[in-house]
This record gives C-alpha cells, sequence and structure tokens, in this order.
C-alpha cells in the first residue's frame, strides 16, 4: 500500500480529530477493563515475528507502555476513517510491527470494544487484507499524524522498515535451527511431541 495513491486527510487534520478520538475513548467507562484486559491476553499471545523485533521484549515490562501505542495508532486509524467517509483502504496506515501485534490484542477484546464503540460512536479500524505489514517508516503519513499529535514516538517499539528487515532477518535465522520456519508459520514435524 503506498500513502501516494491514496487520499488523506492533512496530517494535522487527522492529528487533531485523532487527540479527540483518544480522548473519548480514555474517558469511556470501560476504558480501564480494555487496557488491563490486553495485559491479561498474555497467555494467548504467540507472536513469532511482531514481539520478538523488540530487543529484550518482556510481556510483563512492555504490555503497560505498548497499550498506549495500539491505542494511538487506532485514533489514527479511526480518525482517517471518519474523514475520509469510511475509506478503508486509506485508514489502514502503516504502524510498526510491535505495535500492530498489540492492536491485534486489542483487538480481541470484541465485546468490551463494540460497547466503546457504541456508546463513543467512534468506528475502530483494523484489517489485516488491508495491512502495509513492516512498511511504517520514519516520515510516513501515520508518523507525520503521530507527531502532530502526540510528539515523538517511542523508538523501542516504533522502528522503520529497514530495521524491521534486519530484525526479522535475524529472528528467522535463530528460529529456523529449533524447527521454527517462515517466521512461526511452519514448524518441523516432530515439533511438538517429547523427545
Amino acid at each position: 500500500m503506498s500513502d501516494v495513491l491514496l487520499t488523506r486527510p492533512a496530517p494535522d487534520q487527522a492529528a487533531a480529530r485523532a487527540r479527540e478520538i483518544l480522548a473519548a475513548v480514555e474517558a469511556d467507562p470501560e476504558y480501564d477493563r480494555l487496557r488491563t484486559a490486553c495485559a491479561k491476553y498474555d497467555e494467548d499471545w504467540t507472536s513469532f515475528m511482531g514481539y520478538a523485533l523488540v530487543d529484550g521484549f518482556d510481556i510483563a515490562k512492555d504490555t503497560e507502555p505498548l497499550f498506549p501505542e495500539a491505542m494511538r495508532a487506532m485514533a489514527i486509524k479511526s480518525a482517517v476513517y471518519e474523514m475520509t467517509d469510511g475509506n478503508e483502504e486509506a485508514a489502514e496506515v502503516a504502524v510498526a510491527v510491535p505495535v500492530d501485534e498489540m492492536i491485534h490484542a486489542l483487538a480481541a477484546q470484541f465485546t468490551v470494544l463494540s460497547r466503546i464503540q457504541d456508546r463513543t460512536g467512534i468506528r475502530f479500524v483494523h484489517a489485516t487484507d488491508r495491512e502495509a505489514i513492516g512498511e511504517w517508516d520514519h516520515g510516513d503519513y501515520t508518523h507525520q499524524v503521530y507527531r502532530a499529535a502526540w510528539g515523538a514516538m517511542p523508538d523501542r517499539y516504533w522502528f522503520g522498515k529497514d530495521e524491521t528487515a534486519k530484525r526479522r532477518a535475524a529472528v528467522m535465522a535463530k528460529y529456523e535451527p529449533m524447527g521454527i520456519l517462515d517466521g512461526g508459520r511452519r514448524f518441523v514435524p516432530g515439533f511438538a511431541t517429547a523427545s
């Protein structure tokens, strides 16, 4: 997906609406439940490529700072969705891979998210078939909106596409000798059996 081919609102306009969206969601009575539910999703998190790219990732320590990044990314997506009259493709802005993984934990809280959407009138946007996985980069549309809305991004989670490619290659090189192939999409026969 290319930002050049899509018509999106000016970054400062999207940033203003994204800030409003995030404030509305944070003010919702079930926001704290949403936040804590994402942290409890740790037993089901099986990410071979997203969190593994964060140096020294620890679910117990990284959930709290990563959750707001997912919420900010979702606020940007929702703002673009609104401002483009529901253009889902335009709204599916590129995000860093670790942030996308946290968005999956967020989206797993379907019931509470649905109620928050109903109360606020805000539509969250996330469609895997529209994502540009690993394509987020410094200076792109998402970065411009984020910076206008909240300032600097934390480098721990928001590293660009060249660094993402390097880290993916390093992770795959470590996984393959263990029998984890294609970034966790395939395993060698016998992987799950006791030896």
